[in-house]
């Protein structure tokens, strides 16, 4: 069989190798994607957008039962979970055909199959209908992604549970949805199937949720949840799983020390991501992995294997759709004769719950790990007047600025829009703005992203300006907080605050 050449041939079509295709291929390169499955890969077909879809109709199914709290007379309803799917399917199909125009305008050869090497920058492609083809690249990327965990809890993998991919393409709403996990899609999941109506309990190993985050975070989301009717067993240890999901399944959980029985309709596994490396000739190049399974790259995304790139999650790379394109970005940098490299990043997430977590650069609690000193400023959503005419005055903004000076060193919100606000912050954060850039600045009123204004109000000498009406004053006395960190040492600057009174 002749061997095709390729300028670069890719492996994964996910959303950094989708772009770098369309890029490379419009720059005049021979380029070819190898995907066994999904258009675009698993962000517009099984993950990002999906969820999103099947969220905002979960929302939507939480502001009818509110109807009353907005003027509308409330009546009873039932969620069909059949035209929540189909609205996301119709979605998913628009993009598709939206990624296939785009391969065809740059050039880009989209080849639909299973590939794997068979030699150093040699790949062989079998093709849905047994037919091969074998490629190589004067250049590769891997950008095969990662798959949910099933890890070795007895009976877990016999009750076939639903990962995210299954649990998106439901069309009967589970009467009682086990979650196993408080990650990402464990807690935006169990949040959506609770408000179509379903009985969800969240298993999670972990004493609090997001447990890594600021106590005011993991309480925050906690109450939330708990608002919500959402039954959160914590600290627990899944001792087996017996039964089949979707027709009946029961956990065995270890919690202080006494075994607990749990029994659900369905089960939802949601408890970590394991790269995509096994079976694909890895082997067969001089492409090494970690002992974990990830591929070994360096700082520009090079693998150990001459010509052999790696980006997103299976190169280790945080597990958000756009590091993957800035994975991207970093290997075009680098076949393009550039310097970009991936240490250093400014990485922003957010956590798609209603209301969001979104959050960038240092959080209170790496800041006293790392020992850097700073000041916080913390402006509630009930303080936030647009949140008001929403009624969605759950959670609060915070942002971290040095201590001895006005560089903005993180950014935390926890509240409706909090991923949007979040973008302005991060933009400054870039330029190198000070906070006082921020706060100065004249933004449309009243909007989400007003209230990064009133952060840092307070300034060094805890000088405020605000409307002169006494209901403000009194607000913004009472709910905004200014407080130094010194190393581990934290104190309310109350002199300055009784000052103002």
């Amino acid at each position: 069989m002749s061997v095709e050449e390729y300028d670069l041939v890719i492996l994964g079509g996910g959303t950094g190798s989708t772009v770098a295709a369309w890029t490379f291929a419009a720059e005049g390169q021979r380029v070819a994607v190898i995907e066994r499955r999904y258009i675009g890969g698993s962000c517009p077909n099984i993950a990002c957008l999906p969820s999103k879809n099947i969220i905002h109709s979960a929302k939507i199914a939480s502001y009818v039962r509110r109807s009353e709290e907005f003027g509308v007379p409330k009546k009873e309803f039932t969620v069909d979970m059949h035209a929540v799917r189909e609205r996301k399917r119709s979605m998913v199909s628009a993009w598709n055909a939206v990624y296939l125009d785009n391969y065809k305008k740059s050039g880009a050869e989209f080849i639909l199959g299973s590939g794997r090497f068979i030699g150093p920058r040699t790949l062989e492609v079998t093709l849905p209908e047994g037919a091969t083809r074998q490629l190589r690249g004067r250049n590769v990327i891997v950008s095969t992604g990662t798959r949910a965990v099933l890890d070795g809890i007895p009976g877990l993998v016999d009750a076939q549970p639903l990962t995210h991919v299954e649990a998106l393409e439901l069309d009967d709403l589970p009467e009682h949805l086990l979650v196993i996990g408080g990650g990402y899609v464990g807690l935006e999941l169990s949040q959506a199937m609770c408000r179509f109506g379903s009985k969800v309990s969240l298993i999670d190993r972990n004493d609090r949720l997001i447990h890594r985050e600021d106590d005011d975070v993991t309480e925050a989301l906690q109450q939330l949840f708990e608002d919500e009717g959402i039954d959160l067993v914590l600290n627990a240890r899944i001792k087996s799983v017996s039964g089949r999901s979707g027709q009946s399944v029961k956990i065995v959980i270890e919690r202080d020390g006494k075994q607990i029985p749990l029994q659900g309709s369905h089960l939802l596994v949601a408890a970590g991501r394991a790269p995509n490396t096994g079976g694909i000739g890895l082997e067969l190049t001089s492409v090494e992995t970690t002992a974990t399974g990830y591929i070994k790259v360096n700082e520009r995304l090079e693998t150990t294997a001459p010509g052999v790139w790696a980006i997103g999650e299976v190169a280790g790379s945080p597990q958000f759709t756009h590091i993957s394109l800035d994975d991207f970005r970093v290997v075009h940098s680098s076949l393009t004769g550039d310097k970009r490299v991936t240490t250093g990043r400014l990485v922003p997430f957010c956590l798609f719950t209603d209301p969001e977590f979104a959050r960038v650069g240092l959080s209170e609690n790496e800041a006293r790990a790392r020992g850097v000193a700073y000041r916080v400023f913390k402006v509630p959503m009930a303080a936030v007047m647009r949140a008001s005419t929403l009624s969605e005055t759950r959670g609060f903004l915070k942002a971290l600025v040095e201590a001895d000076g006005d560089r903005i060193l993180g950014f935390t919100g926890f509240g409706v829009g909090a991923g949007e606000i979040l973008s302005s912050v991060q933009i400054a954060m870039l330029a190198g703005l000070p906070y006082t850039a921020l706060r100065d600045a004249i933004l449309t009123h009243p909007t989400r992203s007003y209230p990064i204004v009133l952060i840092g109000a307070f300034g060094k000498r805890a000088a405020i300006i605000i409307v002169n009406y006494r209901f403000l004053w009194r607000i913004s006395i009472r709910v905004f907080q200014h407080r130094s960190v010194e190393r581990s040492h934290a104190y309310e600057c109350k002199r300055q605050m009784k000052g103002l009174k």
